[in-house]
């Protein structure tokens, strides 16, 4: 048995109502706003977030800059939460700067082991296919993200709408700056939108920019972490989503 039909059978939608309640969220979305990391690969399947946040925090104590993480935050194995900690008592030096492009590299190194979303691609080759227009809302380079993008023959979906991180750190979600860019660019209202994320930060930052928002978790630690943000809209999988899609555009 597959791991796609494992999580098929895990966290299809057990009733009709469910699946009825699914397809009314995405009725009205012209426009898919996506998280990368999380909603369309694992970037770090194959390459170690906790190693690449570990290599961060030792390049800094290798300066002698130790003192800018807190306990907390050097034992994270987060690599965001290293440069935002660093950004909020250094904000636009040098050495926030050095830190993110030592990030985004680590994240290009990631691409090469990334493991798709079962159901990812064929979701966001279905959006096109109806004419919805996608974009990409994520904390992680935009340079990772179309790099991805090409090895999978998706960039045409979403080009040129990538927006990524850049040196203005406070713009990371939850701060809504990625969705607004989004919106404006693509012409949508926030009503017209969706947004698939799978972190906390992800609902906050489309519940701040009034996009209505559908959680993905692949495990149940991460759907704890959304329906405890406020998320109340949470698949494990994202085949529903694609049969919910397929069956508007047929009227079924």
């Amino acid at each position: 048995m597959t791991s796609e039909t494992q999580q098929t059978q895990h966290s299809t939608p057990d009733t009709e109502t469910e699946a009825a309640d699914l397809r009314e969220a995405i009725r009205g979305a012209r426009v898919v706003l996506w998280d990368f990391d999380g909603p369309i690969c694992r970037l770090f399947a194959g390459h170690s977030a906790e190693s690449v946040a570990d290599g961060l925090v030792e390049w800094l104590e290798g300066r002698g800059l130790h003192h800018l993480l807190t306990e907390s935050e050097r034992e994270s194995l987060d690599p965001q939460v290293v440069l935002r900690a660093v950004d909020r008592l250094r904000p636009g030096s040098d050495l926030v700067a050095e830190l993110e492009e030592r990030l985004t590299q680590e994240e290009l190194r990631a691409t090469a082991t990334a493991m798709p979303t079962p159901y990812a691609d064929p979701l966001i080759r279905t959006l096109t296919a109806l004419d919805l227009r996608l974009a990409i809302t994520t904390n992680n380079s935009p340079q990772v993200v179309t790099t991805y993008l090409a090895t999978r023959g998706l960039t045409s979906c979403f080009a040129p709408h990538v927006y990524g991180r850049t040196q203005e750190l406070h713009h990371l979600k939850p701060h809504p700056h990625c969705l607004n860019l989004a919106l404006r660019a693509t012409g949508s209202a926030p009503g017209t939108a969706l947004m698939i994320g799978d972190t906390p930060s992800d609902f906050l930052a489309a519940q701040e920019a009034g996009v209505p928002f559908l959680g993905y978790a692949r495990n149940e630690r991460k759907e704890k972490l959304l329906r405890g943000a406020g998320a109340t809209r949470v698949v494990s999988t994202l085949e529903p989503v694609l049969e919910a899609f397929r069956r508007l555009n047929t009227g079924a």
